[in-house]
């Protein structure tokens, strides 16, 4: 494939985009990531090079390299150069392009989101063929990251989320016996403050690439500005780069601190809790350690938004809500998440009283099951509850609204019905209101600490893994688990 590429061009070989046999490329590229766990586990290093340099110059991981950057959520946002890869032949002339010798990375367009406290977030938009370069290096990166990984990090990891942070929580604060205290941490501007010296020296990947990447500044407002640290948030390597900086801190807290102490990291990308048997132990020695292991990278705690709390106190991680009651830990949505739900919903219907019932019904139902599914995990059905007569009087408003003139009993009978026991179902008969208390609350199992889905003596793990998720028995392997 590789040498027709080579003489046809991406022109010709643009019919055959389509037709590529994308699970077998998977498996190319899984078999060469294998290879580097396995080598790494042996403390090979030298072999792990040579495999990420043949993984990286493979056309496998070329293809999927652009693959991904063509058809992810931000496919369509383009950078300074104003280039989208659309087509076949801009998919396979991307393809060729890299990992070239002369390669040089063009500005991030910068651009800001805003935050829940009114402040904004500053974005950085990597043109897309700088995207697909980092995409590449990823592959060859990502291995090394997952082996060397904490077990307590849950945040931009294959195979771990959120749900895998808070059953961490969970179990480090359930027990009667267990730490009472917690040290709430919050990174200042942890991708921004990221220091260049030590990302080059401590990421195992191409370093003239990342070197080049972390120097090459940005656009705003037609005016070029330098970076002299952080790693840009919206680069495709940028979360893996910030979570090997922060890899380290539990090592370095199980060194230190005994058993009886209760000291127990729990790590979300940049956000953490340092649970511990007192407060002045947090105070006095925890946080110390974590201030001196966070300045060696470039990085301070937000002193406004570090917190130690008691577990009857509760706190805020993650949306969710954490606290004892009377001894019982429970896990509920955050207050704050509840709120903003409720506020999304109500800005939907409220700027959509043209629409009729069923785009209206299509626009809100992913919003509440994903929602709903996000929280199913923990004791959420009071609160499912709330939401969902919170939003049949939402309803009921937009319903009134458009016919003014009528009767109560009119709008009932034209936008209710009675659906299986339950009355004021709100429907048109072709699509159906999604009501979020018929999720069914269940446990999440928290992934094994030491788990790689790189590593193949774990995929029997993983397989059956799956299957308990989708609720049903084993299913075959994943692509990058196949021989």
């Amino acid at each position: 494939m590789n040498a027709v590429g080579i003489i046809e061009g991406p022109q010709a070989l643009a019919p055959h985009w389509a037709s590529i046999d994308w699970p077998r490329i998977r498996r190319q590229v899984s078999r060469l990531q294998a290879r580097i766990v396995k080598a790494l586990r042996a403390g090979k290093w030298h072999r792990v090079r040579s495999l990420q340099r043949l993984l990286t110059n493979s056309l496998a991981a070329k293809l999927l390299a652009v693959q991904r950057v063509s058809s992810n959520r931000g496919s369509k946002t383009a950078g300074v150069d104003g280039v989208v890869l659309k087509t076949p032949a801009q998919k396979w002339r991307q393809a060729h392009q890299l990992n070239a010798k002369e390669y040089a990375p063009k500005p991030l367009r910068r651009i800001y989101i805003p935050k829940k406290n009114g402040k904004r977030r500053p974005l950085g938009i990597p043109v897309q063929a700088d995207r697909a370069e980092q995409a590449l290096e990823l592959l060859a990166l990502d291995p090394v990251s997952e082996t060397l990984a904490d077990a307590c990090s849950y945040g931009f990891r294959k195979e771990r989320g959120a749900q895998d942070a808070i059953a961490g929580c969970f179990l480090a604060l359930c027990r009667r016996r267990s730490a009472e205290w917690i040290l709430e941490g919050d990174i200042r501007a942890c991708f921004d403050e990221l220091s260049h010296p030590w990302l080059l020296a401590q990421v195992p990947t191409h370093q003239g690439k990342l070197r080049a990447w972390l120097k090459a500044g940005f656009m705003e407002r037609g005016v070029f500005h330098p970076t002299t640290a952080g790693t840009p948030q919206g680069g495709i390597l940028s979360p893996t780069a910030a979570n090997m900086a922060l890899d380290g801190l539990e090592t370095r807290l199980r060194a230190r601190f005994k058993s009886h102490h209760k000291v127990n990291l729990v790590r979300y990308a940049d956000d953490f809790i340092i649970t511990g048997v007192s407060q002045t132990l947090l105070a006095d020695e925890v946080k110390p350690l974590v201030q001196q292991f966070l300045r060696e990278r470039g990085l301070e705690l937000s002193e406004a938004k570090t917190h130690i709390v008691h577990i009857d106190e509760g706190f805020d991680f993650l949306g969710f809500n954490l606290r004892k009651y009377h001894g019982k830990l429970l896990i509920k949505p955050a207050k704050s998440s509840i709120a903003a739900v409720k506020e999304n919903i109500r800005g939907i219907m409220n700027t959509n009283g043209h629409l009729s019932q069923d785009v209206l019904i299509y626009r809100l139902n992913p919003v509440i099951r994903g929602w709903g599914n996000y929280y199913r995990h923990v004791v959420s059905k009071e609160v499912f509850n709330d939401i969902d007569h919170a939003i049949w009087r939402m309803t009921w408003s937009w319903a009134t609204r458009r016919h003014p003139q009528k009767g109560r009993k009119w709008v009932k009978d034209r936008y209710y019905t009675h659906m299986d026991g339950r009355d004021w179902v709100f429907t048109d008969g072709s699509v159906t209101l999604f009501r979020m208390a018929s999720i069914p609350i269940r446990r999440h199992v928290k992934i094994r600490g030491d788990a790689n889905p790189y590593d193949r003596q774990d995929a029997a793990y993983f397989t059956a893994r799956h299957a308990r998720q989708r609720g049903r028995l084993p299913t075959p392997a994943p692509p990058w688990f196949l021989p």
